[in-house]
């Protein structure tokens, strides 16, 4: 016969470290899903991607149409090479030395590419990364997103609002839990 107490094992009975010294590294990979959430899981895709000779009205349009902010640039071979914000878009048509020299904003529209205001310096992800490494990418560069690129491919985007949307899911469903991370008594 097995005695009732051997049938429940040692860390649950007793709620002590695996390995002594390392109790809150334990007790924090058990509370914090870090190691499991992968920009895949919650990227955005298909990205919706504009050509390098796109016109900047066409651009705008799209956006609105779309309700992004931000969209990856490719060439004509389909590589990335550049991304433009709505910011981006709002600077080239708002800026009054260029409706100077255009005299008028239509023709403002008319002349200008998505490749004369896109941002060209890319920071990329890859679909396997890890959303918490992402998501401090994100926020040490003060950008509002990132190409998801794979196989030299944009696949799809990560943006600041899909990282907080995994947040609040993960908050919801009770997977962060262990408020003592920020200060509070658990």
């Amino acid at each position: 016969m097995t005695h009732p107490k051997r049938a429940i094992t040692r860390d649950v009975r007793t709620r002590n470290p695996k390995r002594p010294g390392r109790a809150g590294r334990e007790l924090e990979e058990a509370g914090w899903p870090e190691g499991t959430v992968r920009v895949r899981d919650v990227m955005t895709r298909p990205a919706v991607t504009f050509r390098e000779g796109m016109l900047v009205g066409a651009a705008v349009k799209a956006m609105r149409a779309r309700n992004i902010r931000h969209a990856p640039v490719l060439d004509d071979a389909g590589h990335l090479v550049g991304i433009v914000s709505d910011r981006d878009l709002r600077q080239a048509i708002l800026d009054p030395a260029l409706r100077d020299a255009f005299e008028d904003l239509d023709r403002t529209l008319r002349a200008q590419t998505v490749k004369d205001v896109m941002t060209w310096g890319v920071i990329t992800t890859k679909p396997d990364a890890l959303l918490r490494e992402v998501a401090q990418l994100i926020r040490a560069n003060k950008i509002g997103a990132v190409p998801v690129v794979e196989h030299d491919r944009v696949i799809g985007m990560l943006a600041a609002g899909d990282v907080l949307t995994a947040v609040i899911r993960m908050l919801d469903e009770g997977v962060i839990s262990f408020p003592g991370r920020w200060g509070a008594e658990a």
